[in-house]
């Protein structure tokens, strides 16, 4: 087992490109389910059953491990047995049908979509930041994107004359992500405006350059969004995160597809985003309990 997980780190780290963070959780979660392994003799990955998987999964539950955190080992021993059956080194995956930790799992905070237009209305759009702001903002909301992938969204990746931007997310992977005509307004308003005086030649690469030269950072973003938060009186915590998970509740209330929200949200396992599902159940239930007579 320690082999094979070495084996799936380096391959991890060279061929798909993985973070250090990511790599360390990785390394750290599966070094613990091999020592439990070990413990019961199971040494070989050939040795595992599914079976033996959940058993895993329930202990760490019993031991105190949280939902979130189950779930997380979960995708880590998922991804080792997925590469050792497509590098040959397995013939059946016994992770594959694993279910996840369901009950009881946290749902992600979600604006409204009143309160979404409470915060988009607060930058001042007349001055520099509040331009730079409100595209932003805009944008955020209109595509789902990682706070960090917007921070660091580039000039060449813009492609609104067809309606999408261009953009690598996790593991170096390229994904489409459609605009919408409202943020791309504001985007150009951003390029062809105030971002002028900062960078006249359009030599920086970044959309939101910074007046050093670089991209705003991430922490500077979730900074104002705080502050438009509180300026548009949202009782409850705002961050970039929560926008790009009211993105995709919001499609998902107003019928879009599951798979095309998985695929302009970047994630790589559609279980990643069935939670929106839950989310967007939850507020009809709420939703019923308040308006229906009988509710």
């Amino acid at each position: 087992m320690e082999h094979a997980v070495e084996g799936f780190l380096a391959y991890a780290r060279i061929d798909r490109g993985l973070s250090a963070n990511t790599l360390e959780a990785y390394a750290r979660d599966l070094r613990a389910l091999t020592a439990w392994l070990a413990d019961r003799g199971l040494d070989t990955p050939a040795r595992v059953r599914r079976s033996d998987l959940t058993s895993y999964m329930a202990h760490l539950l019993d031991t105190g491990r949280s939902l979130r955190t189950a779930a997380r080992h979960r995708v880590a021993f998922r991804q080792l047995f997925k590469y050792l059956v497509e590098e040959g080194l397995l013939d059946a995956d016994p992770a594959l049908l694993v279910e996840a930790p369901r009950h009881g799992r946290r749902l992600p905070g979600v604006l409204s979509e009143r309160e979404v237009e409470a915060l988009l209305a607060q930058p001042d759009a007349d001055t520099p930041i509040g331009q730079r702001d409100k595209s932003m903002l805009e944008t955020l909301y209109s595509t789902g994107l990682r706070v960090s992938e917007l921070c660091r969204l580039r000039l060449d990746a813009l492609h609104l004359d067809a309606g999408y931007i261009l953009i690598r997310g996790k593991g170096g992977k390229e994904r489409i992500v459609p605009t919408g005509p409202v943020a791309a307004r504001w985007i150009v308003a951003w390029v062809r405006g105030y971002r002028l005086d900062l960078d006249p030649s359009l030599h920086v690469p970044w959309v939101y350059a910074s007046p050093r030269g670089g991209h705003l950072t991430r922490h500077a973003f979730w900074y104002r969004v705080k502050l438009y938060a509180r300026a548009a009186d949202i009782k409850m915590a705002v961050s970039p995160h929560k926008l790009r998970h009211s993105f995709a509740t919001h499609l998902l209330d107003h019928g879009a597809d599951l798979r095309a929200v998985q695929l302009m949200l970047g994630h790589a396992d559609l279980s990643t985003t069935q939670i929106y599902t839950h989310v967007a159940n939850e507020r009809l239930r709420r939703i019923h309990r308040e308006a229906h007579p009988r509710g």
